[in-house]
């Protein structure tokens, strides 16, 4: 039998970022929150002390940090005709678990949406004429403005301490940032990390082929900081350890650094750990929350009654537990109704390496996970699609988040894989070699898309997610083009050998090789509430008192990192909750 708890005002389902800035928001408000977070708590001491942090095998091998997919994870397939497997390994991407998660074990990339990423079918269609669209892309304008989150990207870039450069504050250009971008209000909260020297060579070859360079947006500081909220960050020291790691030196942005050491010490706020949140309960009607239920670390069944609930958890769950709570209607992508589970994206990576000989000192195994350069000049508005090809765009950039046996040495073409030969190989290409990545936009369409799967569970008896997904033509010729831009701009630096790994016609999807964790829709934001699942305060069009922030609320994925796109709308969110729906619970209107 089911233990009740006290009833609190919200419960959230989830401590990574969503969670820990909803948390603080609404304890600010005055209300008495509950967070469930289905792992550990984890902090910088001890979690992420030196030096069982920087172990490859516990990190990049056996995924400490990562949640465990033996007990909740998803099936992949191509199509729907397809028959779905359980995703078993780490592979495409990495979901995390415990207090910080994925938060934990981000890189630090740290950009907004440009303005027309967020009007991108009315934008496209005003460029180019509705035909250019194909007829299964289900790409949709988001239901906000980039003025109207831009007081939101900016309070999240200084709650994360972001290094960076501006390029346009107040409608003005500054020199060395980012000409394309948005207006900001105001600088970076940090300057930009030092270069290493491939990142120093990308500004050459970058201007030599006529683009604009500037500095990656960052969440990993470049000196000591203290962020709005009180808490304290010290400068990045380049171990090489951000990508699968949590930070050992308060350096990289996370929950646990930059939000939870204020919740921790509020008592209207309450974390519960190891608890595994099987279902949101809904009254007679379906129409309004109760709470949730969820297992405890004991495996005991726990209802916990809360006026508001908010999921917070990774994209893909948060989409598991609105189907499997019965929130909303689920999508048929035959009959083309429903909403949830409605518009999933991925993101299209790829990577152009570089090989010199011994007078460039590359020293791959120091690094940064978000510092570098990059060029936004086949991004958004500057790339003229039409002639390209394909809908969307993408950025290249030079970055080094840091190298190491366990993890992999890549070596040059023509190296095998084993014997004297790769030994030489992997002597001549760790200290001499450095990679350029292209990191394409991610359409959605009518054909891919999220549901409960029919035949597997999950350890608590669930349906596992479904996930239904493949390369489109439009990623492929978006790959081929990005990727032949970023060799053109590679042979400026004259490197001995280069090797490159754009996608090939008819290349299926690969679920084995780790691509990005930017995992989006699935439950999307809209103005229709018959083409999205959430309006446009990430608000359940059915049930009013649930609110699903993340990248689940994405229409489709634009070419940069989600995470800055996340925060900016999750305070965006948490000011609707705060400044409409406490004063009048319910359906919230567009103000």
């Amino acid at each position: 039998m089911a233990t009740t708890r006290p009833h609190v005002d919200a419960v959230i389902v989830g401590m990574g970022w969503t969670g820990a800035i909803m948390a603080k928001e609404l304890t600010d408000a005055g209300l008495n929150v509950v967070a469930l977070e289905r792992g550990a708590d984890r902090d910088t001491q001890p979690d992420f002390a030196y030096p069982r942090v920087v172990d490859e095998l516990e990190g990049s091998v056996h995924r400490k940090f990562l949640q465990s997919l033996s007990k909740e994870t998803v099936t992949i397939r191509h199509g729907i005709a397809d028959s779905a497997v359980p995703y078993r390994q780490m592979g495409t991407f990495k979901p995390g678990t415990a207090v910080g998660g994925a938060g934990n074990h981000w890189s630090g990339c740290h950009f907004r949406a440009l303005p027309e990423d967020l009007k991108l079918r009315s934008n496209v269609e005003q460029r180019y004429g509705r035909k250019f669209i194909p007829a299964d892309m289900t790409i949709a304008d988001f239901p906000v403005s980039y003025e109207d989150l831009e007081p939101h990207f900016d309070h999240f870039e200084y709650v994360c301490g972001t290094s960076g450069k501006a390029g346009v504050i107040r409608g003005q250009r500054v020199d060395g940032g980012n000409p394309f971008e948005g207006s900001r209000a105001r600088e970076f909260a940090l300057p930009p990390n030092p270069n290493y020297l491939g990142a120093e060579l990308f500004y050459d070859a970058a201007r030599a082929s006529g683009y604009h360079p500037y500095p990656i947006p960052a969440s990993n500081a470049s000196r000591s900081y203290v962020n709005p909220y009180g808490c304290q960050m010290g400068p990045c020291n380049f171990c090489g350890f951000c990508s699968d790691y949590g930070c050992l030196n308060y350096s990289k942005a996370s929950p646990n650094v930059c939000i939870l050491p204020v919740l921790r010490l509020r008592k209207s706020f309450e974390l519960r750990t190891h608890a595994q949140v099987m279902k949101v309960d809904l009254d007679a009607d379906r129409k309004r929350a109760t709470g949730v239920t969820y297992l405890d670390a004991q495996g005991h069944e726990v209802v916990q009654p809360a006026d508001l609930v908010v999921l917070c958890a990774f994209s893909l769950f948060n989409v598991h537990l609105m189907l499997v709570s019965g929130i909303g209607t689920p999508y048929d992508p035959v009959a083309d109704t429903g909403t949830v589970g409605r518009n999933y994206s991925y993101q299209n990576l790829n990577r152009v390496t570089m090989f010199f000989d011994e007078t460039h000192q590359a020293n791959q195994f120091i690094g940064i996970g978000g510092g570098g350069t990059v060029v936004d000049d086949l991004n958004g508005n500057q790339l003229d699609n039409a002639q390209a090809g394909f809908v969307g765009g993408g950025v290249i950039w030079a970055r080094q988040p840091g190298a190491g046996p366990v993890r992999g040495i890549t070596t040059a073409p023509d190296v095998p894989n084993w014997g004297s030969a790769w030994k030489r190989g992997v002597r001549d290409a760790l200290r001499h070699s450095f990679y350029y990545e292209v990191q394409g936009a991610c359409m959605s369409y009518r054909d891919a898309y999220l549901d409960l799967d029919p035949t597997y569970k999950d350890a608590f008896g669930r349906p596992l997610l479904r996930m239904t997904f493949n390369w489109h033509d439009n990623e492929i010729k978006a790959s081929q083009f990005l990727v032949g831009k970023a060799q053109a701009m590679c042979k400026v630096l004259s490197p001995k050998a280069m090797k490159a790994d754009a996608k090939k016609p008819g290349e299926p999807y690969n679920i084995t090789a780790y691509q990005s964790t930017h995992t989006c829709g699935g439950a999307i934001m809209g103005n229709d509430p018959k083409r999205s699942a959430l309006n446009r305060y990430l608000q359940s069009w059915d049930v009013s008192n649930v609110f699903v922030p993340g990248a689940n609320a994405f229409p489709q994925n634009n070419g940069y990192n989600p995470t800055g796109m996340v925060g900016a709308l999750t305070y965006w969110a948490a000011r609707a909750i705060r400044e409409q729906y406490l004063k009048n619970p319910g359906p919230l209107q567009s103000a």
